[in-house]
């Protein structure tokens, strides 16, 4: 608990004076004070219980007991840094190498995803002697200046920022609203084909590729998920062009895709990165991440004659805590509970899509899931402001979501793991009575004939992408002046 506690606008006020102007806050015209939570819940200062589908960093859930005694005594007995011996360092290295295939054998513990993503690029610079790096669009890889520079996400918001010279931008691979979409007869090659068009461009300048950075499913892009076969055939084209593959899996690491414990693994047993970086629900809270990457990497690195030195990452509290971490996944077979609790939320989103002429698309995997607003399901005319009023709405019935992607009109479920098909059934519930009142309210209907072609489509696709590994995608009384002003309220997230 902290000191003393404030009142709300005292808090607000204490914000506003002492913290950064640029650094953005949820619901930002009625913001929440969060004070305590527990599982998929959190509890404002009056105690009122909001059911949280934001949060992929409490992984395991909210101040889960097991974590917090984990940290609780390794802090009371020793925290140092990694220049002394100490058993977790290692233990933990060895637990978490042993869920990745093995050439990744080599792990480097750091504090953020950013921190994460920034090694993993001096990692590839060193070991290839190349500078060029390809990133998606859209892509989001962390807050530092090197990541900024391969952020479509967030560098596209600078109006007089120059791309970094060797940076170079590839399409993203989403077959609903990408440059190739489901009617395409090979999503996945096509796509490549222009990351390969990158490589060939690169050398004809004389020179050679880095590094190829990606999330495994993209999260501020969209919820987008690559078709099948797709990594396999960029790292075959990045490979040949001299660089490595990086899978960021900050975001959709350790089970939320509840077929596998890691999202690349989505792709299939013949695809394995160079480099995966981790971070966010790592340490359900705590701020730990990770490097993990291949032998002829890390020996690379070592061999420019600069020592690596984190001061705090790999210290004996955070490997307590990943450890701790590793063994409610475990225990409470919470990649089960993903790829149980995903599907059952993920069907009833499909029932409500043939309900309702807002919902484009439903996408995702595991309890990764987004559901893509569109006023038109031919044009896809993004529902910006509709998915801002969806989120306010949800709030004010004590449930928290969140809109990203290009158009900020994709709703975005990463819940904690314990997520329960309870609490599917209530936040899907309140969706539909949601989507029912802006409809009427926008005279939208439900085109029946086109309904059904885009359900051929999806079945089909559907279908394909079962034979390559089981990725899933489908195709694709309030006050009328307050209504309006939460429809242009713009809100970002980033957790």
């Amino acid at each position: 608990m902290s000191v003393e506690e404030l009142e709300k606008k005292k808090t607000i006020d204490l914000r506003k004076k002492y913290i950064g102007p640029s650094c953005k806050i949820f619901f930002s015209h009625d913001p929440i004070k969060i004070v305590q939570a527990k599982g998929q819940y959190m509890y404002d200062e009056k105690g009122q219980r909001y059911l949280d589908c934001i949060n992929n960093v409490a992984h395991v859930g909210h101040c889960h007991p097991e974590v917090v005694k984990a940290g609780a005594e390794q802090m009371g007995f020793l925290n140092t840094n990694t220049r002394f011996l100490h058993d977790n360092l290692v233990l933990y290295a060895q637990r978490l190498q042993a869920t990745l295939p093995d050439k990744l054998s080599v792990c480097y513990f750091v504090n953020s995803g950013s921190e994460a993503n920034d090694l993993a690029l001096r990692l590839a610079w060193h070991y290839t002697g190349n500078k060029d790096i390809i990133t998606l669009e859209n892509a989001y890889h962390g807050h530092v200046s090197s990541l900024i520079d391969i952020s479509p996400y967030k560098f596209h918001q600078l109006s007089d920022a120059e791309q970094n010279q060797f940076v170079h931008v590839a399409p993203s691979p989403d077959v609903y609203r990408g440059k190739y979409r489901t009617d395409h007869p090979d999503a996945a090659t096509a796509y490549a084909d222009d990351v390969k068009d990158i490589t060939d461009n690169v050398h004809k300048k004389g020179r050679k590729i880095a590094a190829f950075i990606a999330e495994s499913l993209q999260s501020c892009g969209g919820q987008v998920i690559p078709p099948a076969g797709y990594f396999q055939q960029v790292a075959e084209h990045v490979h040949k062009a001299g660089g490595v593959f990086i899978a960021d899996e900050v975001q959709v690491g350790f089970g939320r895709v509840g077929s596998h414990f890691w999202a690349f693994q989505l792709q299939g047993d013949d695809f394995v990165p160079d480099i995966v970086t981790m971070g966010k629900p790592i340490g359900n809270g705590h701020p730990m991440s990770c490097v993990v990457t291949t032998r002829e990497v890390a020996e690379a690195f070592m061999s420019s004659g600069m020592e690596y030195f984190n001061t705090f990452g790999g210290n004996p509290v955070s490997c307590a805590i990943g450890l701790a971490v590793l063994d409610v996944i475990e225990k409470e077979d919470l990649q089960g509970n993903a790829l149980h609790v995903g599907q059952y939320l993920t069907n009833l989103l499909e029932k409500q899509k043939e309900k309702h002429p807002l919902i484009g698309d439903i996408r995702g995997r595991g309890l990764f899931v987004g559901v893509e607003l569109v006023k038109d399901r031919e044009k896809l005319t993004p529902a910006t402001a509709e998915a801002q009023e969806v989120i306010y709405k949800l709030k004010e019935q004590h449930i928290l979501l969140s809109a990203d992607g290009p158009h900020r009109n994709v709703l975005k479920f990463k819940p904690p793991l314990c997520f329960t098909t309870e609490d599917a059934d209530l936040v899907v519930e309140k969706i539909d009575l949601i989507l029912k009142e802006l409809e009427e309210a926008l005279g939208l209907k439900v085109n029946n004939s086109l309904n059904t072609e885009n359900e051929k489509r999806r079945r089909k696709l559907s279908t394909d992408e079962k034979e390559h590994g089981g990725l899933s995608h489908s195709n694709k009384g309030v006050e009328q002046t307050k209504q309006r002003k939460r429809m242009k309220t713009k809100m970002t997230e980033k957790t």
